[in-house]
């Protein structure tokens, strides 16, 4: 697992990512990655022990709690000793690089996780980062779903502010990503009818707060 294929991305495209964070606050990418890094990534990931995840808890350090009547996923954080990912990490840094060269936002860190939600799980409507409070600057969110069809659920629905419907539902099939300013959109993920994956991941910030 360890010689994967480099994700082949022309730099085109963080300036087309980055010029639409800086319009609209967020962008929808479809068929980004080669089909046979998707692959590979889902393979790898799906050999992962089951011991490795855990109940997703919300809050921060001290607080964090599991409330599976908000949130029932399970995760599992990745880091760079999981070679098989390595090509996601290394377009990650890159992502990274071409943020910080338009915004000056000055991210230093990525950290992500695999999350899986089994039928019948949700997370409720939630800002992954809280203003002055956190330093998650930016979401990214790669779906894993080989065969998602409508009616499987797991959607992720964003929202502006304090209005009461979404203005973007995003449908989670294999390989769409979804990148967006972590304190901008409230957003959630509708109930699951199936085995629903993801990779998500957030840059931060260094604000001397301790990481999760």
């Amino acid at each position: 697992m360890n010689n994967r294929p480099a994700i082949d991305i022309t730099q085109d495209i963080f300036d087309h990512i980055c010029e639409t964070i800086a319009d609209k606050g967020y962008i929808v990418l479809h068929n980004l990655f080669p089909i046979a890094v998707l692959n590979n990534l889902v393979d790898d990931l799906s050999q992962i022990n089951t011991s490795a995840f855990k109940p997703a808890a919300i809050g921060r350090q001290k607080n964090q709690q599991v409330v599976e009547t908000i949130r029932s996923d399970k995760i599992c954080w990745l880091d760079n000793t999981m070679t098989f990912a390595a090509p996601y990490f290394d377009w990650s840094e890159r992502l990274r690089l071409a943020i910080n060269r338009y915004f000056f936002l000055g991210l230093f860190d990525y950290e992500t996780m695999f999350a899986h939600y089994e039928p019948g799980t949700f997370y409720k409507r939630h800002v992954d980062a809280f203003k002055g409070q956190s330093n998650r600057k930016l979401t990214t969110i790669l779906y894993l779903n080989k065969e998602w069809q409508q009616g499987d659920g797991g959607e992720l629905l964003m929202y502006r502010h304090d209005e009461a419907m979404p203005f973007e539902t995003v449908e989670p099939r294999l390989g769409t990503m979804v990148v967006f300013l972590s304190e901008l959109f409230p957003h959630e993920v509708s109930l699951s009818n199936k085995d629903r994956y993801s990779l998500t991941g957030w840059y931060r910030i260094n604000e001397g707060i301790p990481l999760d």
